[in-house]
């Protein structure tokens, strides 16, 4: 290659300044987004924003936007992920190289997602919710050169048109039996018809969140994304699928029946707990917390399913507990997850790696995004000064104190809600000291981790974004009581909802029982201060100084063989699920040349596949391709036989009509 004259930019320079100039545009375009998302949302919360019909937009159905408090909740919190996202996506785009399309449908899935809890009206909600679904599988296939992203948005495609069916099939019922188009104008009495309209549309946006079993997507799609995609599809697109429950069933259907509850807690039971699992045996860093996110919705939908059957069964003060905790969680899980999601992004950009058995060391190499990630980790464990704590406190005091005097269903379902809920939190504080510990601390496993560097200024911009999210919500969460109190008031099941207690001092409305994070961390932060003055004073005085080398058992220097892996760490949790999780083990021995009595090495095998997927979706789709093989033999191109194919379909009809 002969070099430009001097004074001539060379194509890779123009090339470089034109990734540049599009990551900076697609960035601060998201981030605008966001930022206006943020306002309007919390306009709407507070106040009223005016509805608009747009007849010219679209032909014969036009569209309706009208946000409610529901819908300015979930527009805020959306915006507020975005606006995380669009700061950290310039410096990601810039060094990941990411091509022109990518950087202008990032843009459009932002305003797609916002647009859907503005929708007004069915057909304006099931098309903004299909331009959300297709700018979303766009940007999951960014990199479909390889075979496990095209097999990612390949499981993506299906799921949501699948999901986008059933919701299409309940929303369509819905609008006859209202005998309307419009949201605000929507009333149903007919007792199967809510029925029928609550099942489809939960496995419809239950597939969209995650939920069990309709979750073999999200593992998949989050891990293969860019990590800004990540971040917005894990932290604020999930969010959506829970809006439709919540819009859908319980406040233009509520309040619902007991059995609508009981169906809403199973199912974030088990989606909860089968996550967190799958997390705490995941050597995928992106994957684990693809699996995190699964929990987390579970979390969300089991607090759902309490609040509904507190408020049917009675136990009003309960229910508003369990509701609120809903929300609170939802706001949680958007900052910690997408926190976690960028800073596994910077980890992948700077080693090339996602493998938590090859990191390490990261500590020294990458201190702000170690610690920014361990911000994100401790929100998911669920522990106190986490994003995640107060929400989940609040869902345990619910279940509670809901009395078996109330109900026996509720005797009967809310201790094993009890025992979800506490079995999540500890298989996720494994699941997150996992991966901060094996990922970040120690020794490095590999080359590259050695030679990781920092992530740039925009990228440690937008996770800091994040993190003072998750820090306000561990330590401050008494700032998010006007808005819960707003958007309570618009469900049934919590419509008169007194938040008024929670203060600096969070004081259960209705009944016994407080907790103050924000004193909590004031204790903690003069503990550590404490500590480092005694510290500091100890050292002035000390005599002398002796120095010794580490004790290392008898070993003269500690190297990373003889260190935990997060295999080795999650194998005691594998072992104990072995039946739930049916990994697939093996040790393979390799003998030396010429013998078969001395061994070269032993190499142990371990994986862990999706259970639910292959007893779930495999017979599924290997009877959907016998069928296709079937009917592939009824298509033999003869004109006379499918003319026979059409004369039969009439008869049929005729005789059916008859």
């Amino acid at each position: 290659m002969t070099p430009s004259p001097a004074g001539v930019p060379s194509a890779r320079n123009i090339a470089l300044s034109r990734n540049d100039i599009g990551a900076v545009a697609s960035g601060a375009v998201t981030t605008a987004i966001g930022v206006c998302g943020v306002l309007l949302g919390l306009t709407a919360v507070f106040g009223v924003l005016p509805q608009v019909r747009l007849s010219w937009l679209v032909p014969l159905i036009g569209v309706d936007l009208d946000v409610g408090r529901l819908g300015g909740f979930f527009i805020a919190v959306t915006g507020a992920v975005a606006v995380a996202a669009g700061i950290y996506g310039i410096g990601y785009a810039r060094r990941e190289r990411l091509g022109a399309a990518p950087l202008i449908t990032l843009p459009v899935f932002v305003a797609a997602m916002l647009l859907v809890p503005a929708a007004g009206s069915v057909t304006t909600f099931l098309l903004v919710w299909e331009v959300m679904a297709i700018t979303s599988l766009l940007l999951v296939a960014t990199n479909h050169s390889r075979a496990e992203v095209r097999s990612a948005a390949g499981y993506y495609a299906v799921m949501t048109q699948l999901g986008f069916a059933t919701i299409l099939l309940g929303m369509t019922v819905l609008a006859a039996a209202a005998g309307t188009n419009r949201f605000a104008e929507m009333t149903v009495s007919s007792d199967g018809v809510r029925g029928f309209v609550f099942v489809s549309t939960l496995l419809g946006f239950g597939s969209k969140a995650g939920l069990l079993p309709l979750h073999a997507w999200l593992p998949r799609a989050h891990p293969e994304s860019p990590s800004p995609v990540s971040a917005l599809m894990s932290a604020a697109m999930v969010n959506l699928g829970i809006y439709g429950v919540i819009k859908v069933d319980l406040q233009l259907l509520g309040p619902g029946p007991q059995w609508w509850g009981v169906t809403l807690l199973a199912v974030g039971a088990v989606s909860a707990v089968y996550g967190v699992l799958q997390a705490s045996v995941a050597t995928d860093l992106k994957r684990l917390l693809g699996y995190s996110t699964i929990e987390n919705m579970g979390l969300v939908t089991l607090a759902l399913g309490a609040g509904t059957l507190l408020s049917a069964a009675g136990a009003g003060a309960a229910a508003i507990i369990a509701m609120t905790a809903a929300l609170l969680h939802l706001v949680a899980h958007a900052a910690f997850k997408s926190l976690g999601f960028l800073a596994a992004g910077s980890v992948l950009l700077a080693t090339e790696q996602r493998d938590l058995d090859r990191l390490g060391g990261l500590a020294r190499r990458m201190p702000y995004t170690t610690v920014l990630f361990g911000i994100a980790a401790l929100g998911a464990s669920g522990l106190p000064l986490g994003a995640g704590f107060v929400s989940e406190w609040l869902l345990v005091q619910s279940l509670i104190h809901a009395r078996p005097e109330h109900n026996t269903i509720v005797g009967l379902v809310t201790p094993l809600g009890v025992g979800a809920v506490a079995l999540t939190t500890g298989l996720g504080v494994a699941a997150m000291v996992k991966a901060f510990g094996t990922g970040f601390l120690a020794r490095p496993r590999s080359e590259a981790a050695q030679l990781a560097r920092e992530a740039p200024v925009s990228m440690l911009i937008g996770m800091a974004v994040a993190a003072i999210g998750c820090a306000v919500v561990a330590i401050a969460p008494f700032v998010t009581t006007a808005t819960l109190q707003s958007v309570l008031d618009t469900l049934p099941a919590s419509s008169n909802a007194e938040l008024t207690d929670l203060g600096v001092v969070l004081r259960l409305p209705g009944i016994d029982g407080s907790i103050s994070p924000t004193l909590l961390a004031a204790a903690l932060a003069a503990a550590m201060l404490i500590v480092v003055v005694l510290a500091r004073w100890g050292v002035r005085h000390r005599p002398s100084t002796v120095t010794a080398p580490l004790w290392a058992c008898g070993a003269d220097e500690l190297t990373p063989r003889m260190q935990y892996t997060a295999t080795s760490f999650a194998q005691p949790l594998q072992r104990v699920f072995d039946d739930l999780l049916r990994p697939d083990t093996g040790i393979e021995v390799t003998h030396l040349e010429g013998t078969r009595y001395h061994i070269d090495k032993i190499a142990y095998r371990a994986e862990v596949t999706d259970a639910v997927e292959q007893r779930l979706y495999a017979p599924a789709l290997r009877a959907l391709s016998w069928c296709a093989q079937a009917i592939r033999f009824a298509h033999n191109g003869s004109v006379h036989l499918y003319l026979g194919y059409g004369a039969l379909g009439v008869l049929i009809v005729l005789v059916v009509a008859r």
